[in-house]
């Protein structure tokens, strides 16, 4: 039996608050401890997605929010993989389950992030591939994400309009989530007259940066059976895969690909095999699930993020949006919370976010964003340097 439950989710509302990352991630923490039935004390394991931003205390998350909460004795880990710690925060937490190391885990994660698109931190790297990226080719954020709308416009099609659209779907179901940033409907031409920051994308393309937290409790199924759990959400697979040599197609850190005159493309992409994997340990495929939550950092990658998740073909993304499959009330709902678009990214954060969603929606608690019957749903995201990330939880 490989399956943990979810017994708690909480999460602190994302914004620009301008207070400690340890604030946001301690009230998170504290309303998935209430959301769980649980006290501090009957947490036997700490495990927090770093920070990078936060100074020293950001490095050690597992010990710094164990240490807002009280020390209690319980075992602490911390991990960082950029926007993919989260999901390696849970990885970890469900190994730890597994092995009988601990029956009951906290997963936290929290930010305070910088305004405007984030840069690397100061002093001169030269062996950093991401602080080369920006002092070699001013190669930000925004700008990888107009370079792979361009590639999307010429390979398959895509329109502004395409894009646009994707912002008006995640800003409707935002609008419904008290948890979110952003709660206001957009319309296309909204999006259409908001400044250019990396053409072809315009600023409402592309996510913010925010503030925010989220936590999970995570336990033995054994546990929440004594703990009379009923029927709890479980998490059955989590997938953290690395590329596969020759990588044929460009991404953020890298400024440029391998060579594939000696050894052929591996037959899946990188962001597909992230998926592929989730799919096989959970003993799942793209048709049984009911809805996903995935990585918007713009609107033209949540369109990829269709086709790497298998809920369509290749080059089909947009088709599939303008058949309205993906929005609330559609064959499969895509980021039914509102997505980064509506809560902008709070890096350690975010992967955790996506599980709270998912377990609010296959408990039926979603409230106006609730889609019907859900019963199986999955996460995905990257982080910088290769860091898969994606989720499979089923009721």
């Amino acid at each position: 039996m490989s399956d943990v439950a979810v017994l708690g989710a909480g999460m602190h509302p994302w914004g620009k608050w301008g207070r400690s990352f340890v604030e946001y991630g301690t009230a998170a923490a504290t309303a998935a401890l209430a959301d769980a039935g649980i006290g501090w004390q009957d947490v036997r394991s700490v495990v927090g997605a770093d920070t990078v931003r936060g100074g020293y205390p950001g490095y050690v998350a597992g010990a710094t929010f164990a240490q807002a909460l009280g020390w209690q004795g319980a075992r602490v880990t911390s991990v960082y993989a950029a926007c993919a710690s989260g999901a390696q925060a849970i990885d970890t937490a469900r190994a730890q389950i597994l092995a009988g190391m601990a029956e009951v885990v906290l997963v936290v994660g929290a930010d305070s992030a910088p305004k405007g698109f984030f840069a690397p931190a100061g002093g001169d790297r030269p062996d950093d591939p991401d602080w080369l990226r920006f002092r070699l080719l001013g190669a930000t954020n925004p700008v990888y994400f107009g370079l792979y709308a361009r590639r999307r416009m010429a390979l398959h099609g895509d329109t502004l309009d395409d894009f646009a659209q994707v912002k008006v779907k995640n800003a409707a179901a935002g609008a419904l989530n008290p948890n979110a940033r952003y709660r206001a409907a957009v319309s296309a031409g909204q999006v259409a007259s908001s400044p250019v920051v990396a053409d072809p994308l315009r600023l409402l393309d592309i996510c913010a940066t925010s503030d925010g937290g989220a936590a999970l409790v995570l336990s033995s199924m054994e546990y929440a059976r004594r703990h009379r759990a009923g029927d709890p959400v479980r998490i059955r697979a989590v997938s953290t895969v690395t590329p596969t040599y020759p990588r044929t197609l460009l991404d953020l850190p890298d400024i440029a690909t391998d060579s594939a005159v000696a050894v052929d493309p591996p037959a899946l992409g990188f962001r597909e095999s992230i998926a592929r994997a989730a799919y096989e340990e959970a003993g799942l495929g793209p048709e049984d699930l009911s809805l996903a939550e995935v990585y918007d950092l713009s609107t033209a990658l949540e369109l990829q993020w269709y086709e790497d998740l298998g809920l369509c073909g290749p080059g089909e993304g947009a088709k599939l949006l303008r058949e309205g499959a993906t929005a609330l009330g559609g064959r499969i709902p895509v980021n039914a919370s509102g997505g980064l678009a509506s809560f902008g990214e709070a890096v350690p954060a975010q992967a955790i976010a996506q599980v709270c969603e998912l377990t609010w929606q296959l408990r039926g608690t979603a409230g106006e964003r609730q889609v019907a019957g859900a019963r199986a749903g999955m996460t995905a995201n990257q982080g910088l340097f290769g860091h898969g990330s994606a989720v499979v939880a089923v009721r």
